[in-house]
C-alpha cells in the first residue's frame, strides 16, 4: 500500500501533467508552472516547480499557500478527507484502489484514519470558494430568471468541485454553485453543492448530466440557506421552503423579505424559528413530500405562537411562475396572498 510520500513522489515524476489536468489555466514558463491560484484562476502567483529535487512543490506567492502536488490534488478538488485525496490522486495516476481504504498518511501502527467533523468539511469547502458574480453559477441562475443571485452572500461559486458516484466510486469534478448552510447567529454548519454542466450544452447551463446533481454537507437539521436574513435582530416576519431556486425567486420580488431555503421537506419541517418571529410564510411545493414539510412546519410553528401562511405558485413552483409569467404575475399573485401589511412592506410593485 502507497504511502501519501509515495503518492506525492509518484504525481511528481509527472509534474507538468498534473499541472496541466489540475491547474489547466496556467502555462508552463521554463521548469515553473505558473497559474493565478488553487482555483485555477488565470495569473502568476502559483508557481509549481517541476523538475529538480523540488519537482512537485508548490508556493501560492499572494496567500502563503504551499505544499505538494497531494495538496495540490486536494485544494484544486475541494476536498477535505484524506482518504479521498488518495483516491482523487490514485484515479490520476491508475493505480488500483487497496482494500480496505485506510488512512495512508503514515503507518497504521502509528496513526489512525482522520475523519473531520462534516461541518469542518463543509467550512472548509465555503474557504476555497469564489464570488457568484460573473460565474457559471451565477449564469446558471440568471437562465432561470434569478437576477440578483450575486448580492447574496450565502451563495458562492467553486469551479472544479469534486464530486464521487456513490455508485460506481469514480471521482470526477464539476463547476459548482455552493451555498453556505448556517444557524440563526450566522455560522456555518453546512453548504449545499448544485453540480453545473460546463456551459457549453446548447441550451444553456444546467446541472451536471450525473445521478445526484444536488449534494448537501454538514449540519441542516434546523438551519438552512439564508437570503437577507438579520442574524442580530429580530426577524418577525420571514419565507421558508425547501429548494435554492424557489426561494431565490420568491427574493427576487420581495427582495427586503428575510428567507431561508431549508433544502428538503424533512428538514423544512424541523426550521428552528428565529426570536421574535409572528408570522412564517411557507412557499408550497407540490410533491406529497412538500406536503409534508408544509405541515409539520404549520404544526409546529403554531405551537409556538407564530401564524403559518402557505403561499402557493400558479405553476409547477414559483421559479416557473417567475420563469414562465413573469416578475409583475408573480407579483401580483403574491400580493393576494400576503397579509396587506407584508405586501406593502415588501413587494416591490
Amino acid at each position: 500500500m502507497l504511502s501519501a510520500a509515495d503518492l506525492a513522489g509518484r504525481l511528481a515524476q509527472d509534474a507538468e501533467a498534473v499541472c496541466r489536468h489540475y491547474l489547466s489555466a496556467g502555462r508552463r514558463a521554463g521548469n515553473y508552472w505558473l497559474v493565478g491560484d488553487v482555483a485555477n484562476n488565470k495569473g502568476r502567483s502559483l508557481y509549481v516547480h517541476l523538475a529538480g529535487p523540488r519537482a512537485g512543490r508548490w508556493t501560492d506567492a499572494a496567500t502563503g499557500q504551499f505544499g505538494d502536488l497531494l495538496d495540490l490534488v486536494r485544494e484544486t478538488c475541494g476536498l477535505v478527507d484524506f482518504r479521498d485525496v488518495a483516491e482523487e490522486a490514485r484515479h490520476f495516476l491508475s493505480l488500483p484502489q487497496p482494500e480496505p481504504v485506510s488512512d495512508l498518511r503514515g503507518d497504521a501502527s502509528d496513526a489512525s484514519p482522520v475523519e473531520r467533523p462534516a461541518t469542518e468539511r463543509a467550512r472548509r469547502l465555503f474557504r476555497m470558494t469564489q464570488p457568484l458574480a460573473g460565474t457559471l453559477a451565477d449564469i446558471y441562475l440568471r437562465e432561470r430568471g434569478i437576477l440578483r443571485a450575486s448580492t447574496h452572500a450565502a451563495l458562492r461559486f467553486h469551479p472544479s468541485c469534486y464530486y464521487r458516484d456513490l455508485v460506481t466510486g469514480r471521482t470526477s469534478s464539476y463547476p459548482a454553485l455552493i451555498a453556505a448552510v448556517t444557524d440563526a447567529a450566522g455560522a456555518i454548519t453546512g453548504v449545499h453543492r448544485t453540480y453545473l454542466s460546463t456551459g457549453l450544452d446548447p441550451g444553456g447551463v444546467g446541472k451536471a448530466k450525473v445521478d445526484d446533481p444536488r449534494r448537501a454537507l454538514g449540519g441542516l437539521l434546523g438551519n438552512g440557506v439564508r437570503f437577507r436574513y438579520p442574524v442580530t435582530d429580530p426577524v418577525p416576519v420571514l419565507a421558508a421552503g425547501e429548494g435554492l431556486e424557489t426561494m431565490l425567486s420568491l427574493s427576487h420580488v420581495m427582495p427586503g423579505m428575510p428567507m431561508v431555503a431549508a433544502l428538503t421537506a424533512n428538514h423544512l419541517a424541523g426550521f428552528h424559528f428565529p426570536p421574535g418571529c409572528r408570522r412564517i410564510y411557507i412557499a408550497a411545493d407540490a410533491d406529497a413530500a412538500g406536503r409534508h414539510g408544509i405541515e409539520g412546519l404549520s404544526r409546529r410553528a403554531q405551537a409556538h405562537g407564530i401564524l403559518p401562511l402557505v403561499l402557493s405558485p400558479e405553476l409547477g413552483d414559483f421559479n416557473d411562475d417567475l420563469r414562465w409569467l413573469g416578475p409583475d404575475r408573480l407579483t401580483a399573485s403574491l400580493k393576494a396572498q400576503l397579509t396587506p401589511e407584508d405586501a406593502v412592506a415588501f413587494l416591490t410593485a
